[in-house]
């Protein structure tokens, strides 16, 4: 478990300590999760099917109930049953597809967001997907919920919020605000993208790339009983649709059994972000205004009675030269926030947490000579060496994947504003992109992933390079 200690808050982290830890004893393996979004509840479900101790911290009073709808690939559904079947069979019950008979495969309709819907210049809509492609998504609380059903309470600590960390020699010790100091045999931070964990991680070496960067919109987002949806979409609600107009996209899809419609209104913005705080709460007339002077049609600012004038402005993580450090590793949004134009950020957390289980259960058990059922086979190696390789591995494979979701959801993003320099107001063109652009992600053979991970990893632990 991990233990207690009696030291001071620690001030400024560095992962380049060499200081010796609180005690030289053998200690168990153990470790920390900072933070109980999607990609530390899905990293926990990995670590309790490979019964690898660990600690959940988080840092509000109990888990999170903010969000409105999650989207999920074919991908992030083959992860959670790796992860644990029984995440992924808790998840069908709640999952919620298009109404349309025969539209299984379509992720979203393409419309103009302009009035008619574009009818005037004769589109009627055209679908894009494929047959890889099952359409699914969630509320956000009811995704979090099964997850976090599978949790035992014992394993999670709340009101934990992370002041500094430090790694000493072969343990990483954390200090949360309430006073309350601990060690693990390694961090994973999974606390979003602004989290504590990842200026410790890129600080030192990496400083320009610690604070997430302005993708150059924001969202308004509300839920909307479907009955009501209905009514002012008529045929158009109920399925989901992407409407793209210059400088604008609202997308809408059904949530919560098909009981309510959720819809994120998307507003270009080519200034710099002003506030301090990534949200910011405007009149109805601004919000309102930001759609109405691009020439939404009516039908879909009446879809914005239901939102909060609440800017929420998108941000993401371009180009990270790394997700480890030491002892310490990111995951999920810490390492890749991305913006949500290709609907798979969660799926990329679902993947990290798998890879990354996978990769731990190779590690002995204890920091003793007691290993692990399997164990590789230089059984003599430093757990914390093993961990470190673990962390390198990790970065390996994952980093090229995660960070090319990032840069190529940002280019669709301009594409559904019809802002691309090479697709413009070309509907059929972008129909065309999409139907081809996000195959590689839903595609992506996980299973073959996870045995390249756990070869490299025993290859180097064979080859003693840490």
């Amino acid at each position: 478990m991990i233990m207690a200690t009696n030291q001071p808050a620690l001030g400024a982290s560095s992962s380049s300590s060499t200081s010796s830890p609180s005690t030289t004893e053998s200690k168990p393996l153990h470790i920390a999760i900072i933070g109980a979004g999607i990609g530390g509840l899905a990293l926990s479900i990995g670590l309790l099917r490979h019964n690898i101790p660990f600690t959940l911290y988080e840092s509000a009073s109990a888990y999170s109930t903010v969000g409105a709808g999650v989207g999920l690939g074919p991908n992030a559904l083959r992860a959670m049953d790796l992860l644990d079947p029984r995440l992924r069979g808790l998840y069908d019950e709640i999952s919620t597809g298009n109404v349309t008979p025969g539209k299984n495969h379509v992720m979203m309709d393409a419309m103009y967001t302009e009035e008619g819907f574009g009818e005037k210049r004769g589109w009627k809509g055209k679908p894009f997907g494929a047959e890889c492609y099952e359409r699914t998504s969630a509320h956000r609380k009811a995704l979090l919920d099964i997850m976090t059903s599978l949790i035992p309470s014992e394993n999670v600590k709340f009101d934990k919020r992370l002041k500094s960390m430090k790694q000493c020699g072969s343990r990483v010790v954390l200090a949360f605000e309430d006073g309350e100091v601990v060690e693990a045999s390694a961090a994973v931070g999974c606390d979003g993208a602004k989290g504590a964990t990842r200026r410790f991680v890129l600080g030192e070496k990496y400083p320009q790339h610690v604070e997430a960067t302005y993708s150059g919109k924001y969202v308004y987002r509300s839920i909307v009983p479907m009955e009501d949806a209905v009514k002012i979409l008529g045929d158009h609600a109920g399925d989901a649709k992407m409407f793209m107009g210059k400088g604008v996209n609202i997308t809408t899809f059904p949530i919560s059994n098909g009981k309510q419609c959720n819809v994120v209104a998307f507003k270009m913005d080519d200034k710099p972000w002003p506030h301090k705080e990534w949200t910011k709460a405007v009149s109805r007339d601004e919000m309102i205004a930001d759609f109405a002077e691009a020439g939404v049609d009516q039908r879909l600012i009446r879809l914005l009675d239901w939102a909060k004038p609440l800017k929420w402005s998108i941000w993401h993580h371009t180009g990270t030269p790394t997700y480890h450090s030491g002892l310490t590793v990111l995951l999920g949004d810490s390492a890749h926030a991305t913006t949500p134009h290709q609907a798979a950020g969660a799926g990329q957390c679902f993947e990290d947490a798998l890879v990354l289980s996978q990769l731990l259960a190779l590690i002995p058990s204890h920091h003793s000579s007691s290993p692990n059922p399997n164990p590789p086979s230089n059984a003599k190696s430093d757990p914390s060496q093993l961990l470190e390789t673990a962390f390198k591995v990790f970065d390996e494979i994952r980093r090229p994947r995660a960070n090319k979701v990032v840069d190529t959801s940002q280019e669709t993003g301009m594409m559904m504003r019809l802002t691309h320099p090479e697709t413009g107001e070309d509907m059929d063109e972008i129909v065309r992109r999409l139907n081809e652009r996000l195959l590689w992600i839903w595609e992506h053979d996980l299973e073959d992933e996870g045995r390249r991970a756990q070869e490299r990893f025993l290859g180097l632990v064979e080859a003693g390079v840490s």
